[in-house]
């Protein structure tokens, strides 16, 4: 999909969407990369909106599917750098609730780390 950048950081998927508007012309593409990935084993998802200022209602809806699967299979779906609108829509269609929301990709990964493990420079080193 044009305006997505996918890497990998410690064993997660780090998915960047470097677009403004993110609709239902971005969200089947998106939906369809994010299963590839999935099916690929990785269960850990970072997004990055930081760059997006709009998501319409279908995007939304991929990204609670994606939520709802990555649980099923014990992964986790986390959000970095929610733009405002993003997060008052989030708010009114109650899906806020789904969704851990971290102010960097740095945060996010380090929050998947457990006590014994410490996130630095990249690398996750056990204690």
């Amino acid at each position: 999909m044009e305006g997505l950048e996918k890497s990998h950081q410690c064993g997660f998927l780090i998915t960047k969407i470097k677009i403004k508007k993110a609709t239902i012309l971005e969200a089947l593409e998106f939906k369809s990369e994010l299963d590839e990935e999935i099916l690929k084993g990785n269960h850990n998802v970072i997004i990055d909106l930081g760059s997006c200022d709009f998501l319409d209602s279908t995007f939304i809806g991929v990204l609670v599917v994606t939520w709802k699967k990555l649980k099923s299979l014990g992964g986790k779906l986390k959000l970095v750098k929610p733009g405002y609108f993003t997060k008052s829509v989030f708010h009114l269609t109650g899906t806020i609730e789904l969704f851990e929301t971290y102010e960097s990709i740095e945060e996010a990964l380090s929050s998947f780390v457990t006590p014994i493990q410490e996130y630095t420079n990249g690398n996750i080193k056990t204690a």
